[in-house]
Parts: structure tokens; sequence; C-alpha cells
């Protein structure tokens, strides 16, 4: 007497179409969203025509159109500003600023800005802008 042995197969899912689905959808994201370098300050800088184009970002003062004072994207008020400004710089050890300023606020606010700046240590100010087309 004589048994036939069942031979189990195991089940396979077939995943190859479904990474292919998952990467149609990563570059679908990548194509449709926007990167926003700043989303919660909005500046409208100076233009230039004769002027050096730097991509190098460093540390980061933002002054806004109502005078508001972000430090690295966090506000900071003007009372505490050469404090944290000089925390910062020692933290980092960078003696560049980027002072970033909307061309409509004044000039004397940005010269007071550029002189705390130099109380806390900063050995270079620089004030990017736009080219003019």
């Amino acid at each position: 007497m004589q048994f036939r042995i069942k031979r189990y197969i195991k089940p396979v899912i077939n995943i190859a179409s479904l990474v292919d689905v998952l990467f149609l959808l990563l570059i679908f994201f990548m194509v449709t969203s926007a990167f926003v370098e700043q989303p919660n300050i909005k500046l409208e800088l100076p233009a230039t025509r004769h002027s050096e184009v730097s991509k190098v970002e460093r540390t980061v003062l933002t002054i806004s159109r109502d005078g508001q004072l972000f430090l690295k994207e966090k506000l900071v008020d003007k009372q505490n500003l050469e404090k944290e400004l000089r925390r910062l710089m020692l933290d980092t050890g960078d003696e560049v600023l980027v002072l970033k300023a909307d061309k409509m606020v004044p000039y004397g606010d940005v010269v007071d800005i550029m002189d705390y700046a130099k109380g806390a240590g900063f050995k270079k100010v620089v004030a990017p802008t736009i080219m003019e087309e």
C-alpha cells in the first residue's frame, strides 16, 4: 500500500508592482511639494545689480517689516539680542552674521542691530540682497 505525499506550496505575494507604485508616489510627492526656507518670516530683500551670490548659510538674523527679530527662526526681543548673539557665536564658533532685513526696515534699526552684533563679537556682518532683473 502506497500513500501519496501531499506537497504544500507556500503562497507567494509578488510585491514588485507594489514597490513600483510606492516609487511613483514618492516621485509625485517630491515633485509637487514646495520647499520654503523660512515659512513664518515674510521678507522683501532689497535688489542690487552688482552683488556676489553666496549659497553658504551661516548664523542668520532676520528683521521683519514690522521690526520683529528672528535669530535662526526663533523670535528674540531687542533687549536680549546681544546676549543671544554672544551665546550663539560661542556655541557655533562662527564669526560671520548674515543679517536679512526687509527693505522697509528703517536704516537706523539695521545699524543698531549691526552694532549689537559687533558687541557680541561677530567679526563680519553680511547683508544679502536679491539680483535686480
